[in-house]
């Protein structure tokens, strides 16, 4: 069993085997069939998956990517000088937390946006110790702007939080059931892999995350759930300890 608190701060007890969590979203999810800026029926949907994991007793971080709004790579592969291109798609990941939270709140949440880029009329520094505390008083937080830094991937920033926040796993929705040998949607014949070492993702070049955010995982021995977003429940079972997606460590 494991000690927590409830967002009025009074301790609970919680047997979650994942009792904090950091939830890692595309900028894409939430453009759904778009393809770009809101679907405002996806980003619902995916606001009560969030809620359910917090209705289910366990802290929740989260960090969504920028790709709706503009992806920084794209842009220095047309010319945009590439730190340039980097600051323009951190501020398309604090678009979508602020986005992220009103829909949240108004599904009767608590939440902090805290960006690693100080804007402060619009939301929190990112301050780790005020971020741990938010977590404890029950709060979904919200981190934005990556890492503050260029060259750094929202994926990298997304373990980086976890570890900072002592999460007890960090889960990433895709728009697949979880790890492949290769894309399923263009290889009928990919392999989908149950569980896998980090290992054998770095060895295999398996695309699940970037390179840096899979050895820090691996060196903090942080696992990792890659699920499909579009599965109703994935988070909350994932939560529960239940067999979804794959599990990497």
């Amino acid at each position: 069993m494991r000690r927590g608190t409830d967002p009025s701060g009074a301790a609970r007890v919680t047997d979650l085997p994942y009792p904090r969590v950091l939830l890692k979203l595309s900028g894409e999810a939430l453009a759904g069939e778009k393809g770009s800026a809101f679907d405002f029926a996806t980003v619902k949907r995916v606001a009560d998956e969030v809620g359910s994991v917090v209705k289910a007793g366990a802290s929740v971080g989260l960090v969504i990517g920028g790709g709706n709004i503009v992806r920084g790579r794209s842009l220095s592969e047309i010319g945009v000088e590439r730190v340039t291109a980097d600051y323009m798609g951190m501020l398309g990941t604090v678009i979508n937390a602020l986005a992220g939270q009103d829909v949240l709140e108004k599904k009767g949440l608590d939440t902090r946006v805290m960006t690693a880029i100080r804007m402060e009329e619009v939301a929190e520094p990112y301050i780790r110790r005020r971020a741990l505390r938010h977590l404890e008083k029950g709060r979904i937080v919200i981190f934005a702007a990556g890492t503050g830094n260029p060259y750094f991937s929202t994926d990298t920033a997304a373990v980086l939080r976890a570890i900072q926040m002592k999460a007890s796993v960090i889960i990433k929705a895709t728009s697949v059931d979880g790890v492949y040998s290769a894309d399923p949607k263009s290889d009928p014949n990919a392999k989908f892999y149950e569980e896998i070492s980090f290992r054998d993702v770095m060895l295999e070049e398996l695309k699940v995350i970037d390179q840096t955010a899979i050895t820090l995982c691996s060196e903090n021995h942080l696992p990792l759930i890659v699920l499909n977003i579009h599965r109703p429940g994935a988070f909350v079972a994932a939560v529960r300890g239940e067999r979804v997606g794959t599990l990497v460590r």
